[in-house]
């Protein structure tokens, strides 16, 4: 009988499938590298961009920021002028104000009285001044009482002297100037 060996036969079948079974792992080792790779440069692309975006993001709050302090500024400024505009408005509507004061303390004064000095304070006007009599002191303060402009007149020192025969007084009066409301502006209100 004839000997037939079959042993290199399934040897170099096995060596064969063995051979394909460590193509196919190393192909498939490479496909799955390749899926990582890919999958790793899809996100670190995804990361880059996000980067970017964040970027460019924290450049625009950069700006704006700049362009909120710049606001700010220019609202203090703002504020500054609106303050300067409002004082000197205040002041060109008082402006006829010491006019018509001077003028009532002229047509209330009564003969025989005169002043020596007129002071400001505020709201507050303050009068020094010699007068014939006290009679003429009160007369002045009546008439300050019936005025319009003028308001609350109050006598602070009255003091009687004798000089070159006659007998003067020296007074100090304060009282309050008003403005009286017109038709127009009660109209408007």
């Amino acid at each position: 009988m004839a000997k037939i060996n079959l042993l290199p036969w399934r040897e170099e079948l096995r060596k064969e499938r063995q051979q394909q079974f460590f193509i196919t792992v190393g192909l498939a080792a490479a496909v799955a590298v390749g899926i990582w790779g890919v999958f790793h440069f899809y996100h670190t692309q995804l990361i880059d961009y996000q980067q970017t975006r964040n970027k460019y993001l924290e450049e625009q709050i950069v700006l704006l920021d700049k362009k909120i302090a710049e606001i700010e500024q220019l609202e203090k400024e703002k504020e500054r002028l609106l303050a300067r505009m409002r004082a000197i408005e205040q002041l060109q509507s008082n402006r006829p104000l010491i006019v018509r004061m001077f003028d009532e303390m002229v047509k209330n004064l009564p003969d025989g009285v005169s002043l020596t000095q007129v002071t400001q304070k505020g709201g507050t006007i303050t009068i020094n001044g010699v007068a014939q009599s006290n009679a003429r002191v009160s007369s002045f303060m009546r008439n300050l009482e019936g005025s319009e402009w003028l308001k609350d007149p109050q006598l602070d020192i009255i003091q009687a002297k004798d000089e070159e025969g006659q007998r003067i007084s020296n007074f100090t009066l304060r009282f309050s100037q008003k403005v009286p409301s017109t038709a127009s502006e009660e109209s408007d209100v």
